[in-house]
């Protein structure tokens, strides 16, 4: 018998209004299907006028929202929109990053102090990015932010989504890790390449990479919504990060396909830029230290298993 995502977690859940925007992503979707809906009243924060109920239609480029009165209310919004970073980061490509972000928060957190009843609870997306390229230190949620373009976009990202504790919300900055889901991000990419045996280790393949399973990441926001002891960022990554190279080696190995070929760190610097530099070459230890200590615990904690969950499923 499968459980629902509370009864895994054995706590009681009740009733819940909540708004989250970025649900057609890859993350949003998987949590809008993974919420118990006889124990919570979703909305849809949308930027395409489409038909269906539960939905409220937002620009934040443009600065505009439908009907402001439909805000109020809400037990918590969860904030999941971002473009995608894996990309060639041209000038305007990463304006283009920076403003899916910064932007759209800060126009969210200027529609809340606009309301007679915010919501109580802000979870609002980020990335382990915050550290930058640590190498082997040991990264907590008390760790200082990292130099360069993705610590300064997360940092400006959180500082944004901070402005709502002014009003009595309480703020989580969800510091995801690699999300391993085959719908989307790195996971999704590699595969192709993995089944047909082509896969292979990255640059030096020492670089760390802090991992989640879309499952525990459902899992933990579910979880951040039902604990309200838990404030401020939050590590949304596995208790075990493990290197590029043991990355290769459980991907390949789950697969059962060789993993031989390598790409080397001057083909990556050639072929993606700065944004190969930045994420493929560059690591970090990222530790769920908040999470651990609150009680949390993981669906997932090793990665075989992680990979076998989400790919043989």
């Amino acid at each position: 018998m499968r459980l629902l995502p509370h009864e895994v977690l054995g706590f009681s859940v009740r009733n819940m209004k909540i708004l989250v925007s970025g649900s057609t992503g890859t993350v949003g979707t998987h949590l809008l299907n993974s919420i118990p809906s006889d124990s919570y009243e979703v909305w849809r924060l949308v930027r395409s006028r489409v038909e269906g109920e539960n939905l409220i239609f937002w620009d934040p480029d443009g600065g505009h929202v439908d009907d402001l009165s439909l805000l109020e209310g809400f037990d918590a919004v969860v904030h999941l929109s971002g473009e995608n970073i894996v990309c060639r980061w041209t000038e305007k490509k990463k304006n283009s990053i920076r403003r899916s972000r910064v932007h759209s928060t800060r126009y969210l957190v200027n529609l809340f102090s606009g309301l007679q009843n915010p919501p109580k609870t802000f979870i609002c997306a980020s990335a382990i990015g915050y550290y930058g390229d640590r190498a082997e230190e040991r990264l907590a949620e008390h760790s200082a932010a990292g130099s360069g373009f993705l610590p300064d976009v997360c940092r400006e990202w959180e500082n944004e989504a901070n402005r709502a504790s002014d009003l009595g919300v309480r703020v989580i900055n969800l510091r995801t890790g690699v999300v391993l889901s085959p719908e989307g991000g790195i996971l999704s990419s590699l595969l192709p390449l993995f089944k047909r045996g082509l896969g292979g280790v990255i640059g030096s393949g020492g670089q760390y990479l802090s991992w989640i399973s879309i499952e525990d990441l459902s899992r933990v926001i579910i979880y951040l919504l039902e604990h309200g002891e838990v404030n401020g960022p939050v590590n949304a990554v596995s208790p075990n990060p493990v290197t590029n190279r043991q990355f290769t080696a459980a991907l390949a190995s789950v697969l059962r396909r060789p993993a031989w070929f390598s790409i080397p760190a001057f083909a990556v610097r050639l072929f993606f830029g700065e944004m190969g530099r930045s994420t493929m070459l560059a690591g970090s230890m990222v530790f769920p230290e908040k999470l651990l200590s609150s009680g949390y615990e993981f669906l997932h904690e090793d990665l075989d298993c992680a990979l076998e969950s989400v790919i043989l499923r």
